[in-house]
């Protein structure tokens, strides 16, 4: 379970009663030859039984954005955390406003291109100051592609992440941001009478990256539900398989892959996951795939 109160009050993150799945495919616009793009597909799954009305840029309580002004394109992730239903908080609101918000403000060009830990700021503080509130508290995860110097960006708050392949060897991964055990970092906006008690962390504490990034480079964004379920070197067979990949339906399928593996073990009471290999490392006998709402964005880069 992931907590929101720093009192000891732990509150699920999610229950599993159904699932859906929605994804999605972009070819690139024609650029330059000598500048990077990025090909992308998405796709997700939502821990529901029943399925709800489909909103696009979310999964249950996950939310994503693809996004691109001028020389820079951006991708990112984030994570309702699902205990603030047992308040009468719909999770997936605060995470869906966060990655709109963000993805409006890179349209619009609101934003340096170098620095993707200030957009996720700029975009947690219009929620905080948005007249009407947008209550909750998500992870989150924003990667920038800069492509007039061939840099990739990144910013980090939590458990989601994403992992960057080359030439069949994983020379990128975030880390995690814990406060113990299943309690990430997170951005928060609690109710009234809440802020004393409940986890609340800056936007300013993400961790950041950056690195120059090669052609056919591949690139996994992702929530927890994604990284507590697939150990790297099954994530990493997969990444592999599209390495230099410039065909979006192609890219699409091995996206697919991801999520529905990540689905499926996620419901495994027998798979010794990540999460309960963290879990036992951390004074916790369990065993069996932690279900989870599940987002994965895969990109290639072509030059």
């Amino acid at each position: 379970m992931h907590s929101l109160f720093v009192t000891g009050r732990l509150i699920s993150r999610a229950l599993f009663s159904g699932i859906h799945n929605f994804s999605t495919a972009t070819d690139p616009k024609l650029q330059q030859k000598t500048e990077p793009h990025l090909v992308s597909a998405v796709c997700g799954f939502s821990k529901e039984r029943r399925i709800k009305r489909l909103v696009h840029g979310q999964f249950g309580d996950d939310a994503w954005f693809k996004a691109r002004y001028k020389s820079a394109e951006v991708l990112g992730v984030a994570d309702g955390v699902g205990g603030w239903r047992a308040y009468g908080i719909d999770p997936g609101e605060f995470s869906l406003h966060l990655m709109k918000t963000c993805e409006r403000l890179v349209n619009l060009g609101r934003f340096t291109p170098n620095n993707p830990s200030e957009l996720l700021a700029s975009s947690y503080y219009e929620l905080l100051h948005n007249k009407k509130a947008i209550l909750g508290s998500s992870t989150a995860c924003v990667i920038l592609l800069n492509r007039e110097n061939s840099t990739l960006y990144t910013a980090n708050i939590g458990d989601s992440g994403f992992m960057v392949v080359r030439k069949g060897q994983v020379i990128r991964r975030s880390e995690e941001q814990q406060h113990y055990f299943n309690t990430p970092f997170q951005l928060s906006l609690p109710p009234p009478g809440y802020r004393a008690d409940v986890l609340s962390d800056r936007p300013e504490l993400a961790s950041s990256d950056n690195f120059p990034v090669e052609d056919g480079d591949v690139i996994l964004v992702a929530t927890d539900g994604v990284f507590d379920n697939l150990p790297q070197n099954i994530i990493l067979n997969e990444l592999i398989k599209c390495q230099g990949e410039s065909c979006a339906s192609r890219l699409q399928m091995v996206a697919n892959s991801i999520a529905w593996m990540a689905r499926s073990l996620s419901f495994d009471k027998t798979f010794v996951s990540p999460f309960a290999e963290r879990a036992f490392a951390n004074g916790i006998s369990t065993i069996g795939g932690k279900p989870d709402d599940i987002t994965v964005i895969l990109a290639t880069v072509a030059i």
